[in-house]
């Protein structure tokens, strides 16, 4: 990273469940724990523990310096609730297509 911003991964993450309205749209015990100086700790989720059938595409894209290029996901009511970085640059290649969301419960 560059002098002043760390990231850090921890590849054995917390229980997390993600639920919006009642509805469980996420729920790993294989999260990926990102620690980024200046911003909150976030958990990506593997595309597997995600329940994509309830997520829709956005046309939503951002870049990140030290991460790279982000799509995003949302769902009725909510949007841009989920991204992920499916070609995320070498230091953090361990989100790689995994999914994030802004609001998660640690189990």
């Amino acid at each position: 990273m560059t002098r002043g911003h760390d990231i850090t991964i921890e590849q054995t993450g917390p229980h997390v469940r993600v639920v919006r309205d009642g509805q469980v749209l996420a729920e790993s015990r294989r999260a990926v724990t990102l620690r980024e100086t200046g911003c909150p700790v976030r958990y990506y989720l593997p595309p597997e523990d995600v329940r994509m059938d309830l997520l829709t595409p956005s046309d939503t894209r951002t870049h990140c310096p030290f991460k790279g290029d982000a799509r995003y996901w949302s769902v009725p009511g909510g949007a841009d609730i989920a991204w992920a970085y499916p070609d995320p640059k070498p230091a953090v290649t361990a989100i790689a297509h995994h999914l994030c969301f802004y609001d998660t419960e640690l189990l």
